[in-house]
């Protein structure tokens, strides 16, 4: 038996690019892990594939991507074994956190280890990449630019440790329809796109930008708010992860990340954390 944490990641930049005749979308974001994870224990099995995940009983089931991860992989080395997985789950669900493709990932790697299975790094991620575009990210490391679909993966800066406050208003968005909304002002041609660099905090925070924010700002103007909270509490900046509806503000030091987790606390309808990049 073993226990892996299986960590969130935000995007602290994201464009998309244009619609793809495959009706997917080329992207080019920044991607970031960050320290609040989720704890998943797996343990053998002589067969069969069994789920638990206390607390949220919908996810117990052979449509969990967690699941499919499992199936995935034993299918690609040909394992007649089963396997046993309980998935503790703190980041929020739906939440444009990557917390289904972080939880696929770690399943990926772990049994790889557990089982001795030696696939590479490479064949893993071939096999996420099957299962969700964010899924290699989690595999490939702590920090990466994402381009295409977001499976294509390229090396990223380092960047100075950073501290995160994370506001979830508990309500999903869906990407297909924050995309959709999207596709109003989209055309098929390709946006003139350099990478920028990040070395310091504040090319970081000049270059906080997410284009599917102004979508999911519209479907729920609650969320603006949330961002003029969080500068309002001393963030650097402040942007939406992914398609939402996540909302985390950018600080320097712990102190005044802890500082700013408290007060928004007091809003018993949010989930709030604290979060470090790895």
């Amino acid at each position: 038996m073993i226990e892996v944490p299986s960590p969130s990641k935000i995007n602290l930049h994201l464009r998309v690019l244009r619609k793809r005749p495959d009706g997917y979308h080329d992207i080019a974001t920044l991607m970031q892990k960050i320290s609040l994870q989720d704890t998943m224990v797996f343990s053998s099995r002589e067969e069969g594939v069994e789920i638990t995940c206390p607390g949220f009983p919908q996810l117990e089931n052979e449509d969990n991507i967690v699941f499919r991860a499992v199936k995935a992989l034993f299918c690609d080395v040909a394992y007649q074994g089963g396997v046993g997985i309980v998935l503790h789950k703190r980041i929020p669900v739906g939440a444009g956190l990557g917390g289904g493709s972080s939880n696929a990932a770690t399943t990926l790697v772990a049994l790889n280890d557990m089982l001795r299975f030696d696939l590479s790094r490479e064949a893993l991620m071939a096999i996420g990449a099957r299962l969700g575009a964010d899924v290699p990210f989690f595999i490939y490391g702590n920090r990466a630019w994402a381009f295409g679909i977001g499976d294509r993966l390229e090396s990223a800066a380092d960047l100075p440790p950073l501290w995160f406050v994370l506001v979830n208003p508990r309500f999903e968005l869906s990407t297909a329809q924050v995309y959709s909304g999207l596709n109003l002002t989209l055309t098929n041609t390709p946006i003139n796109y350099s990478i920028p660099r990040f070395s310091t905090i504040g090319d970081l925070v000049e270059g906080l930008q997410n284009d599917l924010e102004k979508v999911s700002l519209a479907l729920c103007p609650a969320l603006k708010g949330l961002k003029g909270r969080l500068m309002g509490l001393g963030a650097r900046g402040a942007l939406m992860s992914g398609s939402g509806p996540t909302v985390y503000g950018v600080f320097e030091r712990e102190r005044e990340a802890l500082r700013a987790a408290d007060v928004l606390k007091k809003n018993e309808d949010w989930f709030v954390a604290v979060a470090a990049s790895l």
